[in-house]
């Protein structure tokens, strides 16, 4: 197994703290180098990869195996690349049907520089979307198994998919995230919690930190909201890669339909563009007051 770097345990340390101090916070989801480098610049602590965004890059759709475990842990090695922030990773159901291929893609995302990975209890039969609470569980516990044989702290998030399956059942969610804390995995996640009572329900159902995907499933809370319900960490998903396609679509629209080119007016202009990733270009460093010993 490859030996973490100075580096790597500097980012899983201070991945580490963000779960463990007072305040809730934002964890976006970059899909590429390029829009890493815009939220590092932009001020946020940490990223995580999305599995819709690469997929959208590559003109795929997201789910159903569309995206290689080893083209997913190559496009976070250069997201972990881009800046000197922690990059967690969207590792969908760990790419394998087995505890073993779970436990092996943890093993291959912190040899990526990743120092957080989530696991999701879907299996991508549409007839059988979730797994059974047992099996689910038993992926958990190797994925933290392979994590804890780590020479740093990889954050595993184990990840409760009922509600993006049409399953909208909270007790049976709320007993799978129990279940995959009792496997050990450090971080919960339940996307598409409809709404303050749900978030509040596993929050106060659990005693880890929990993650909470925001604007999805109905949920139209802000951060301060979230924060008071007892979540820890929140996620935006495809969010943003969505917001990105949405301006494209527009302007291109606009061209099409009208043959005019409005949308140049809203866009940021070239030379600010390339001022901008200029000054990110420049060699990252870690941030001040810490060091990479």
């Amino acid at each position: 197994m490859q030996s973490a770097t100075a580096d790597q345990n500097r980012r899983a340390r201070a991945f580490r703290a963000l779960h463990e101090g007072p305040d809730a916070f934002v964890i976006p989801n970059p899909w590429d180098a390029g829009s890493a480098k815009l939220l590092a610049g932009l001020g946020f602590a940490a990223l995580a990869t999305t599995s819709g965004g690469l997929a959208f890059s590559l003109g795929r759709p997201d789910g159903d195996n569309q995206v290689s475990r080893a083209e997913a842990l190559a496009n976070a090695a250069d997201i972990v690349a881009a800046t000197a922030l922690p990059v967690a990773a969207d590792l969908e159901s760990g790419y394998g049907p087995t505890p073993e291929d779970v436990a092996q893609t943890i093993r291959l995302a912190a040899e990526a520089g990743l120092v957080g990975g989530s696991i999701e209890d879907a299996t991508g039969d549409p007839s059988a979307p979730v797994l059974a609470p047992e099996a689910a569980a038993e992926r958990v516990r190797a994925a933290v198994e392979a994590a804890r044989a780590l020479d740093f702290p990889f954050t595993v998030t184990a990840r409760a998919e009922n509600f993006l399956y049409g399953r909208p059942d909270l007790k049976d969610t709320i007993a799978r995230l129990q279940a995959y804390q009792e496997a050990g995995a450090d971080v919960l996640y339940a996307p598409g919690l409809p709404d303050a009572a749900a978030v509040r329900a596993v929050c106060e159902s659990v005693d880890r930190p929990v993650n909470v995907l925001a604007a999805a499933g109905g949920l139209d809370l802000g951060v301060a909201e979230l924060a008071e319900l007892g979540v820890r960490r929140i996620s935006l998903g495809s969010a943003l890669v969505r917001a990105a396609l949405g301006g494209l679509l527009a302007a291109a629209e606009e061209v099409r339909t009208t043959g005019t080119f409005g949308f140049t007016a809203r866009a940021v202009p070239y030379a600010r563009a390339n001022e901008i990733f200029t000054e990110l270009s420049e060699p990252h460093r870690p941030p001040k007051g810490e060091t990479s010993s």
